[in-house]
């Protein structure tokens, strides 16, 4: 919600700031109670280097984040017992400030310049601005000057209001760091794709420029699930990439183009197989609408039991498949695919599998995967491609411009 400069919402996000620090207090003491402390202890030991040192830092880091989103057996968080139980009770107001602190945004950001008590923040990994506030009073970010870069933790100051707060350390880092940091968010964002859920725009493009790539793979391979011999598909797999590369270069004059092609991964590192999949004899290439660019090591056995079921009287097929179901790392896409593709022969493959002669996969199948696979059932799908913002992108161009 943009709220502007109210008169009347300026000393209402005071007093929450000044408040948040008086409950952040409490609820980091909850999380020292005896009730969790083993646990904490636990997670600061895991989070010290190979020699057992841990900066305060990296201790304050790992205390926030186990108070904030750390999940307990019961899958509830510290901050949520906290708010529920803390006696006397919270007024709706507070319970709210706190339950909108699971909200994390963690990232690298630029500093813009200042708002009164708040430093504007430019997160570089979802592109947007952030009005940020310190509990510790306005001295806490009077180091902070435009052009420099900080990362942290923030969190919602309340979640009826535009205004942000530091939660736990921010590390700052001078202006010439920019372009190192920007290398850093490009491979946070291509891990975390899910970061991006903030900005909506960036979002939509991420999802643009998936289904772009998907028709550039269709048109070299002829469909978007080509089955390829082990050996074959880097092969197969550098034409589409430089497919792809003459594409996009077309458009841009030389200089323009050299730029763009300058730090970016050559055809050979784009093309080339994940490490689990050198020893398979087939792998299948699936360019997925909704789950992006997969790999699928001996495929082309279970495409051959599938087409005559017969096949599984030889348990070595049985074995990959029940592998395939069992495995978390497989999506449900790929067993999916091998459905749609021989449709008349499914039921009698899984009733091998499964020793269920009523398994039907038009009633069964998806409680199936869904019992099987439920971690991809829990999260909303993401696109495999990730754009980055102008910013981001200028720094990049600065980095590249370094190793010229």
């Amino acid at each position: 919600m943009e709220h502007g400069d109210s008169p009347t919402v300026l000393p209402h996000i005071a007093r929450l700031v000044a408040r948040s620090g008086e409950l952040k207090s409490e609820l980091v003491a909850f999380a020292h109670s005896p009730r969790f402390a083993r646990r904490l202890d636990a997670r600061i030991e895991e989070a010290a280097d190979r020699l057992g040192f841990l900066n305060e830092a990296m201790v304050i880091e790992t205390i926030d984040h186990f108070v904030l989103q750390h999940r307990l057996a019961d899958g509830s968080s510290v901050l949520e017992r906290f708010t529920a139980e803390r006696r006397p009770p919270l007024g709706e107001d507070e319970r709210a400030m706190l339950l909108g602190w699971r909200e994390v945004v963690e990232a690298v950001f630029e500093v813009q310049g200042r708002e009164g008590d708040a430093v504007v923040l430019h997160n570089l990994l979802d592109d947007l601005p952030y009005r940020v506030h310190s509990n510790l009073g306005r001295r806490a970010l009077g180091k902070l000057r435009t052009g420099m870069f900080v990362a942290g933790r923030i969190v919602p100051v309340h979640p009826d209001t535009d205004a942000w707060l530091v939660s736990g350390n921010l590390t700052t880092y001078p202006p010439g760091d920019g372009p190192q940091l920007a290398l850093v968010a490009v491979q946070t964002l291509t891990a975390h794709p899910q970061l991006l859920r903030r900005n909506p725009d960036m979002l939509r493009k991420a999802w643009q420029m998936q289904a772009e790539a998907r028709a550039d793979f269709i048109e070299v391979f002829g469909t978007d699930l080509p089955v390829l011999d082990a050996g074959e598909a880097p092969v197969r797999m550098r034409e589409y990439h430089r497919h792809r590369q003459e594409r996009a270069l077309a458009e841009l004059d030389d200089d323009t183009a050299a730029q763009a092609m300058n730090g970016r991964p050559s055809l050979d590192e784009l093309s080339s197989l994940p490490e689990e999949l050198c020893d398979a004899d087939t792998v299948a290439v699936i360019f997925d609408e909704t789950e992006g660019l997969c790999y699928y090591a001996d495929f082309g056995h279970l495409d051959a039991l599938f087409t005559d079921p017969a096949l599984a009287r030889d348990r070595t097929y049985l074995s990959r498949l029940r592998q395939y179901l069992n495995d978390d790392s497989v999506a449900p896409l790929a067993i999916r695919r091998l459905v749609q593709r021989h449709p008349g022969n499914t039921d009698a493959v899984f009733r091998a599998l499964l020793r269920k002669p009523t398994f039907t996969w038009e009633r069964d199948g998806e409680d199936l995967l869904r019992r099987r696979k439920a971690d991809h059932f829990a999260h909303e799908p993401l696109p495999s491609i990730t754009p980055v913002g102008a910013r981001l992108a200028q720094l990049l161009c600065t980095q590249g411009k370094k190793r010229r």
